[in-house]
């Protein structure tokens, strides 16, 4: 099985060495690969992605990246940035159901900013469309009016293929786990949000009437994860909504930098794997930051893309383990450093 990792920007190379280390000591039977991804592509080859490196990750069975950006590419023309890079990778790998989940450790329930009783054993996955919607509907732009005002135009759009897709995903992941998806919308004053609430219906009629569906409007969906989360097991929604509504539940969990996330897309075909947390320029090559949603981004890789289930639970375990016995980066209230918890995984792991 091949893995290609993208360190790319920021604390992404730090944390990716981590990743390295547990590979190794795992002694996991990978091939892997690197190669320069977002910022760093940018300052060594003029793009935030060459053509090798996706013909690398069309070629592998999964693909780790660290994460992309920052304040050095600022200036950078829009369609060059770093994050162009990441929006060309996802679309080359078509990859189009985002898998984020929320899972509360108990060992850091009373880190979260709800109260405990109100997370303790929080175990959601948010499952986001990531390829459609607004972020890639057409028409688009801001443009000139005769009046000297400026405009800026959005289209959220969506088919039904682009919806069942996604939607089938997450009813499939829901028969592993509770059996219970929530479908979140505006269908209430959305076009497009009237089509996905009738599609995810007529879907779950026709195929997966073992699962319990709910459909919640989007605003109503943000006000119940603060409320009471423990009531979601798998969500479903749209790109835009999923981009709000996972951050949202990012912190329910006491720390962004405990999060992983999957992007996957047709069966067989690569995944893309990264951690939520994002470049953190402001503490890169401090050596302080979390390398454990990189490490979960792993291990999410292992189950899901690389068919190593039994090393994806081992290492989960350890993580556990881990933050069981105490050990704390900063963003957990703690002044464990990148690679000293790096290496208290590998203690854990045996």
């Amino acid at each position: 099985m091949k893995l290609l990792l993208l360190p790319g920007d920021g604390i992404g190379p730090e944390v990716m060495a981590e990743v390295r280390r547990v590979i190794a000591t795992m002694r996991l039977d990978l091939e892997v690969s690197e190669a320069l991804f977002g910022g760093a592509s940018i300052d060594a080859h003029g793009v935030p992605i060459t053509d090798e490196a996706v013909a690398k990750a069309l070629a592998s069975n999964a693909v780790l990246m660290g994460a992309v950006g920052g304040p050095t590419w600022a200036g950078v023309e829009r369609s060059k940035r770093p994050e162009m890079g990441l929006l060309r990778l996802r679309k080359e790998m078509q990859v189009f159901a985002n898998l984020r989940p929320a899972l509360c450790f108990e060992a850091l329930a009373e880190a979260s900013p709800l109260k405990k009783e109100i997370v303790a054993g929080l175990d959601i996955m948010i499952v986001r469309e990531l390829t459609g919607g607004v972020y890639f509907g057409e028409p688009r732009g801001i443009e000139k009016l005769p009046s000297g005002e400026r405009r800026g135009v959005d289209t959220q759009v969506y088919t039904t293929s682009e919806i069942h897709r996604v939607a089938r995903v997450a009813f499939e992941l829901a028969r592993g786990r509770r059996k219970l998806v929530h479908s979140a919308e505006k269908s209430n004053v959305m076009e497009s949000g009237l089509l996905w609430r009738e599609e995810v219906t007529a879907l779950h009629k026709a195929e997966f009437s073992d699962v319990k569906l709910e459909h919640i409007l989007a605003d109503n969906a943000a006000m119940q994860l603060i409320k009471d989360p423990k009531q979601f097991d798998v969500i479903l929604t749209d790109n835009l909504f999923g981009d709000i509504l996972s951050d949202e539940a990012a912190m329910l969990t006491g720390s962004i930098g405990l999060l992983p996330s999957a992007a996957l897309g047709a069966p067989g075909k690569a995944g893309l794997y990264e951690p939520v947390h994002g470049s953190a320029p402001d503490i890169a090559g401090m050596g302080i930051a979390n390398p454990l949603a990189a490490l979960l981004s792993l291990v999410m890789a292992l189950r899901l893309s690389l068919g190593m289930t039994e090393a994806a639970d081992k290492l989960a375990h350890a993580i556990a383990m881990t933050l069981e016995r105490g050990y704390r980066t900063r963003d957990l209230g703690g002044s464990v450093s990148t690679a000293a918890m790096g290496d208290a995984v590998l203690m854990a792991l045996g």
